[in-house]
């Protein structure tokens, strides 16, 4: 089976690597496991023309390769490809690529995409800017930032970058004042809160994958105000996977959410770990079914 694997040349996995090397090493995993692969490694702003591009291609499997912000910038393009695209993360966190049950190294990633099969998935909607995991601000969104910052002074970590940036977010966060409303004309209720996620279906357990892709539902997570000890127990519980126990976070469910900032300003919204700062009332809508990635065989439900 052939693939074009289509992928961000900068990414942090690839400028680790080298650019050449990298490539070598996923042509050599693609026919370890039996396949085949074509690799286009490009600027980030071409990401789009090369994607389209294997997509139009009958005779090949298209792959993206990338972090969650990588995927989420081609998410207009999946949603229109009318065909399944495979993934190939290479972020940092890899929320979307964990959750189609793409772990482990590079080869065992390319192993399991090569036997994999399409599922669907749901993709959420902020004033009609998309994002297929996650969505948040306060602690969240400073925690995006913090990482993007730790990245650049920790380039030869992941993981110490990864610490640096919780550890400051934990430090640094000041508490909002978020209207939350759920549905269209639903009762809403005021928070006063160290950080607000919305997710694109819930997760579980302590590794927060999602069970359910396709569920057609958020969920809403309340990061209660409460100062430093509240948000160092809340980290303790979501390592130890007993945040849903947690008496510091909260959570509830809606097709439909709206969230406005009381005191009117402009705030960093995390979209998939991109910030932007965006104004007025966020309202939340799913598009249910949008796109159709590849997921590993074991993680799949009934084919579609």
């Amino acid at each position: 089976m052939q693939h074009t694997v289509v992928v961000n040349a900068r990414a942090g996995t690839v400028l680790e690597a080298g650019a050449e090397a990298f490539e070598a090493r996923i042509v050599a995993a693609f026919e370890a496991a039996g396949c085949s692969a074509q690799v286009r490694m490009v600027h980030p702003r071409e990401l789009d023309d090369a994607l389209a591009l294997a997509i139009e291609d009958a005779g090949t499997v298209p792959v993206i390769a990338g972090g969650d912000g990588t995927l989420n910038g081609v998410l207009p393009l999946l949603m229109h490809a009318g065909r399944p695209v495979g993934v190939l993360p290479l972020g940092t966190v890899n929320v979307l690529g964990r959750d189609l049950g793409l772990t482990g190294t590079l080869e065992e990633q390319i192993a399991a995409l090569c036997k994999g099969e399409p599922v669907t998935l749901d993709v959420g909607s902020v004033n009609d800017r998309l994002f297929h995991s996650l969505s948040g601000m306060g602690f969240f969104s400073l925690m995006a930032r913090e990482r993007e910052t730790a990245r650049r002074r920790f380039p030869f970590s992941r993981a110490i970058a990864f610490v640096v940036a919780a550890l400051r977010s934990i430090l640094f966060t000041r508490p909002i004042t978020v209207a939350v409303n759920i549905g269209v004309g639903g009762q809403g209720r005021v928070v006063e809160a160290d950080g607000v996620l919305v997710t694109v279906n819930g997760f579980e357990g302590s590794e927060w994958r999602r069970p359910h892709l396709d569920g057609g539902v958020f969920e809403v997570y309340i990061l209660k105000a409460g100062g430093l000890y509240s948000r160092c127990k809340a980290a303790l519980s979501v390592v130890s996977g007993q945040w849903r126990t947690s008496p510091h976070l909260t959570s509830f469910t809606g097709a439909e959410v709206t969230l406005t900032r009381r005191d009117k300003r402009r705030g960093h919204i995390t979209f998939d770990g991109e910030v932007e700062r965006k104004a007025g009332p966020l309202v939340y809508r799913l598009q249910p079914a949008a796109i159709r990635l590849i997921a590993a065989r074991d993680r799949l439900g009934p084919a579609v």
